[in-house]
C-alpha cells in the first residue's frame, strides 16, 4: 500500500514525478506554449460570439419561481438582516419548536427557512426540486448536511481526544511540534466564527463508516437525477482528524525547509513556482544533511547535480510505505530525518490508513456513476493534508476527464501559490486539473485562533487584498484552460462582479458554455438573479443543494442566518429585484403565477 498508488490499494503506481519534471526543458516548453497561446487566443476571441447577460431581468431571473416563493423569500431575507433575530436563532427555533410541537414546527421550518434553502429530506423527496431547477438550466451540488446536535462541552471533548495522539496522551515532550498545528482546547469547538459550512466531529471508525455510506447515497443520488451532477464531501467526515493535523505539519516543514534553502542561493522573495534550487551548492554547503538527504535523493531518482523546483521537492515524500514513515521532517541540526512523533500505535496507523481507503472508495463510486467529486476545504490547519490527499485523487481518476475537484480558499494570503503549483503539477503529469474557487468561510475562527495561540494570521488582510486574490487565482486558471483545455473551474460566488469578469475573460479568451470548461456555483435559495440567467444562456451553472430531515439541519439552517445576515446587509439588491418581479406579475395580472418546464430551456 502507498500514498500515490490507486491512494490505497491495488493500482498501478504514477510514473515517478523526477522522471517526468525536468524544470529547466518544461519552463522552454511553456514558454513556446504561451507564445503559441497568444496568438491562439486572439483568433479565438474574435472568432467567438460575445456572450453578455443581463443580472436586472428578473422575469428571467425568476420565471422558475411562483409568487409564494418569490415571497418566502422576501420575508426570509428580510428576518435574516435583524441582528437580534439572527444572533437568537437557535432559542427561537427551540421556543418555537416547544409551543408549536415537533409536526406543526416542521411544517413551519418547511414554509419559511427550512424551504428556503434546503430541498428536502431524504434522496426521493429533492427530486422534483431538482428537476425543476434543471428544466430551467440549473444543476445540482448534492450536500447532505445533517450534523450532530452537540452541546460546546461535547465538541470539545470529541476534537481534543481525536486529534491529540497516544503519545501527547501520556504526557511526552511535544515541543518540537508547531502550535498553529496542535489541538488547543479553546478552539476545540470548529463550529465557533464558522458560517454556511458544515463540521463533522470524529466519534469511532463507525461513525466515519456511516458517513462514508451517506455519501455514497448521494453520489448514486447525483448520478441519478442529471448526466452531470456533483456531490460535496468532507475529509473530516472519513477518519480521525489526528493524522491530517500531523501530515500538515509535515508538509508545511517541509515546503519550509525548501524556501529557506532557496533563500540561501539568493532565491527567496520569489512566487512558488519560479524557486529554484542548486542541489549541488546545498550538498556541498549544508555537510550535516549530506548524508540522510543524499540517500533520500537517490532513492527517488532525483539527481543531485541539477536544479529542482518545488514540485521535484515534494516528491522525497511522496513514496513513504507507511504512514508514520510519511510523518518525518528534517532537522537542519542533526541532518537526520525525524518522526514527527516519537511513538505511533498500530491502531493510529490503521484509522490514517482506513480514512484514506474511504477516500478511495468515494472516488471510484463517483467515476462509475459519472459524478465529479468535490472535496470541501477546511481549517488551515488541515487543509495542506486535505489539498495533497485531493491532489493525489486527482492524479489518479482525472486521467481521462475531470472526476474529482479541489477546493481553494481565497481568502489565505498562500492561495495563489497553492493554484499555481497544483496548475503546474497537472500540466507536467497531464491530467486534468478540476477547481472550485471560494472565499472561505472559516476567517473569523481562523483569525482569533492566530492571535490568542500566536502564529501569523494566515488570512488576507482585508476583502478587498481576499477579492484581488481570487480574481488573480481565477484569471491563473483560465489562461491555463485557453491554453489546453485541460483544466477545469467552478467560480463559487455570490459576488456579481466576480461573475461578470468571468464572462469577460472567457470572452476575451474565446471560451464558450458549452465547453463546459467554466462552472458557475451559488447556494441553493441565494443569489437567483445571477444562478438562472447564467443556465437560461447555456453557461454550466449548479446550486449547492443541501438537504436532510428537518430537525438534523437545524445546525445548518443557523449558520445560513448568520451568513444571510452579513450578505443582505451588504446588498440590498436581491430583495429589490425580488420585489421588482412580484410587483411586474401582479400588475400584470399573474397573480396565480405557475412556472412550466416549457418556459425553461
Amino acid at each position: 500500500w502507498q500514498i500515490n498508488a490507486k491512494l490505497i490499494l491495488n493500482s498501478p503506481c504514477r510514473p515517478h514525478l523526477a522522471q517526468s519534471t525536468v524544470a529547466s526543458t518544461q519552463a522552454d516548453q511553456d514558454v513556446t506554449n504561451r507564445e503559441s497561446y497568444s496568438s491562439r487566443k486572439s483568433r479565438n476571441a474574435s472568432s467567438s460570439p460575445k456572450i453578455s447577460i443581463d443580472f436586472e431581468l428578473t422575469q428571467e431571473a425568476y420565471k422558475s419561481k411562483d409568487n409564494l416563493e418569490l415571497l418566502r423569500s422576501l420575508v426570509v431575507f428580510k428576518l435574516c438582516s435583524y441582528d437580534l433575530l439572527v444572533d437568537k436563532n437557535k432559542e427561537l427555533m427551540d421556543i418555537s419548536k416547544f409551543l408549536l410541537g415537533k409536526k406543526a414546527f416542521e411544517q413551519f421550518m418547511k414554509l419559511t427557512f427550512y424551504g428556503q434553502f434546503v430541498a428536502g429530506e431524504d434522496h426521493k423527496s429533492i427530486k422534483s426540486l431538482i428537476q425543476k431547477n434543471r428544466a430551467f438550466g440549473v444543476g445540482s451540488v448534492l450536500d447532505y448536511s445533517v450534523e450532530e446536535d452537540l452541546t460546546q462541552e461535547d465538541a470539545v471533548t470529541k476534537e481534543m481526544d481525536s486529534c491529540v495522539s497516544a503519545t501527547e496522551k501520556e504526557g511526552m515532550s511535544m515541543d518540537h511540534r508547531e502550535k498553529q498545528y496542535k489541538a488547543h482546547q479553546q478552539f476545540g469547538d470548529r463550529r465557533g466564527g464558522v458560517t454556511g459550512a458544515r463540521t463533522y466531529f470524529y466519534s469511532d471508525e463507525a461513525k466515519c463508516d456511516q458517513h462514508m455510506e451517506t455519501f455514497l447515497k448521494c453520489i448514486k443520488a447525483s448520478g441519478g437525477s442529471s448526466v452531470d451532477g456533483f456531490s460535496a464531501i468532507k475529509m473530516t467526515a472519513l477518519g480521525r482528524p489526528q493524522f491530517l493535523l500531523q501530515f500538515s505539519e509535515v508538509l508545511v516543514k517541509w515546503r519550509r525547509f525548501f524556501s529557506f534553502l532557496a533563500a540561501q542561493q539568493g532565491r527567496d522573495g520569489m512566487e512558488a513556482l519560479e524557486q529554484r534550487l542548486e542541489l549541488q551548492l546545498w550538498l556541498l554547503g549544508i555537510a550535516p544533511l549530506t548524508t540522510t538527504i543524499f540517500d533520500l535523493l537517490k532513492a527517488v531518482s532525483l539527481c543531485p547535480c541539477r536544479t529542482i523546483d518545488r514540485l521535484d521537492w515534494n516528491s522525497l515524500i511522496d513514496d513513504r510505505i507507511k504512514i508514520s514513515d510519511l510523518l518525518v521532517v528534517p532537522n537542519l541540526e542533526t541532518g537526520q530525518l525525524e518522526p514527527l512523533l516519537n511513538k505511533f500505535t498500530e491502531e493510529e496507523e490503521k484509522q490514517m490508513k482506513r480514512m484514506l481507503q474511504r477516500l478511495d472508495v468515494l472516488a471510484n463510486h463517483a467515476e462509475e456513476h459519472s459524478v465529479r467529486l468535490m472535496v470541501d476545504a477546511e481549517q488551515t490547519y488541515f487543509q495542506p493534508a486535505i489539498s495533497t490527499l485531493t491532489v493525489e485523487m486527482q492524479r489518479i481518476y482525472n486521467r481521462g476527464k475531470p472526476v474529482i475537484f479541489n477546493t481553494y480558499q481565497c481568502y489565505l494570503k498562500e492561495a495563489y501559490d497553492i493554484v499555481t503549483m497544483d496548475v503546474e503539477l497537472s500540466r507536467r503529469e497531464g491530467w486534468f486539473f478540476g477547481a472550485k474557487l471560494v472565499r472561505g468561510a472559516y476567517m473569523y475562527q481562523e483569525r482569533s485562533r492566530a492571535e490568542e495561540i500566536g502564529y501569523e494570521d494566515p488570512i488576507n488582510p482585508d476583502y478587498e487584498t481576499t477579492n484581488i486574490m481570487y480574481h488573480k487565482c481565477l484569471d491563473y486558471i483560465l489562461d491555463e484552460i485557453g491554453l489546453n483545455r485541460n483544466a477545469n473551474v467552478m467560480v463559487a460566488s455570490h459576488n456579481e462582479d466576480t461573475v461578470k469578469h468571468t464572462l469577460r475573460r472567457m470572452n476575451e479568451l474565446g471560451l464558450t458554455p458549452t465547453e463546459n470548461k467554466v462552472y458557475f456555483g451559488q447556494l441553493l435559495g441565494m443569489c437567483d438573479q445571477i444562478s438562472f440567467p447564467l443556465g437560461q444562456a447555456g453557461f454550466p451553472v449548479y446550486k449547492y443543494v443541501p438537504y436532510g430531515p428537518v430537525n438534523e439541519v437545524i445546525p445548518y439552517l443557523s449558520r445560513r442566518a448568520q451568513e444571510n445576515r452579513g450578505f443582505m446587509k451588504g446588498s440590498q439588491r436581491e430583495r429589490e429585484l425580488l420585489w421588482k418581479e412580484l410587483k411586474r406579475r401582479l400588475a400584470s395580472g399573474q397573480v396565480f403565477y405557475r412556472p412550466s418546464p416549457e418556459l425553461g430551456l
